[in-house]
């Protein structure tokens, strides 16, 4: 008798604990060690993205996120058998937001290039997505963009986004151009053709999906930028076998042609 009400209290004990565990899971704000373990465990991979850069990521009208990362999230949540939910992050925000305890995603995504400075603090995958910096102009202003010293002159208003690598680069390049920080990114494009500023300091990957989209403007020095690198995925120190499983997956996308047809379905290089 006594060894049964044993047995029993420790069935609800460790239900209990199972209860505890899964309410964990549940909640986007609650994460463990984000290790591939509690991600299975859990059958949700959270995702941080910023949901304003097309065409790498971006959130709809309908609140739905589309773009050629979130397709790239949605096929690592698939190889581990799990539910990918999407977490909004900035930025401005992003290392803080990847870096906060508790966790409130598991990894990031979305157009996040692999800088040495990132990987000194947080960890990040091996590239999938060529990267360099380029501009947006107006279109009638092609022939006056042709090098970055056209672009530092006193008369050029160049606009970038705050907290990211655009910003970054535009203080440590232009010592001349009057620089405007404007706050939403995937409205800046728009800011540049209406008159509002004179160049948009942008991707490789993110100018042709405008240029594409929007006859008033161009992207004069594509096929030349001002640096070059690769984009990845980013995540906490201390979640190796994550990064080694995503790193796995990538290879596999790559080499099944999976990558190459996203990048084709995207106007992507």
């Amino acid at each position: 008798m006594i060894f049964c009400m044993k047995r029993i209290f420790e069935n609800i004990f460790l239900g209990f604990l199972l209860l505890i565990f899964l309410v964990s899971c549940a909640s986007t704000k609650k994460r463990g060690d984000s290790s591939v373990a509690e991600i299975k465990a859990c059958g949700t991979v959270l995702i941080g993205t910023t949901g304003d850069y097309r065409p790498l990521t971006y959130m709809g009208e309908n609140g739905k996120y589309w773009g050629f990362g979130i397709e790239i999230a949605e096929k690592i949540a698939q190889h581990l058998g799990v539910k990918a939910e999407f977490v909004p992050t900035s930025w401005v925000t992003l290392s803080a937001d990847t870096q906060a305890t508790p966790k409130k995603f598991d990894f990031a995504i979305g157009g996040i290039t692999i800088t040495e400075s990132r990987k000194e603090t947080m960890l990040m995958s091996q590239g999938y997505l060529a990267n360099g910096k380029t501009i947006l102009c107006r279109a009638e202003d092609s022939e006056r963009f042709q090098a970055l010293s056209d672009i530092d002159k006193s008369d050029v208003r160049v606009m970038v986004n705050p907290g990211g690598l655009n910003e970054k680069f535009a203080r440590e390049k232009l010592k001349n151009a009057k620089i405007i920080v404007f706050n939403q990114n995937e409205l800046i494009p728009n800011e540049i053709a209406v008159g509002n500023a004179d160049v948009m300091i942008t991707e490789i990957t993110e100018a042709p999906w405008y240029v594409k989209n929007d006859s008033r403007l161009a992207a004069p020095l594509l096929a030349a930028p001002f640096t070059h690198g690769q984009i990845g995925v980013l995540m906490q120190k201390g979640q190796e076998d994550l990064l080694s499983l995503i790193n796995d997956i990538l290879s596999q996308l790559e080499k099944d042609g999976t990558l190459s047809q996203l990048r084709q379905k995207y106007g992507l290089q």
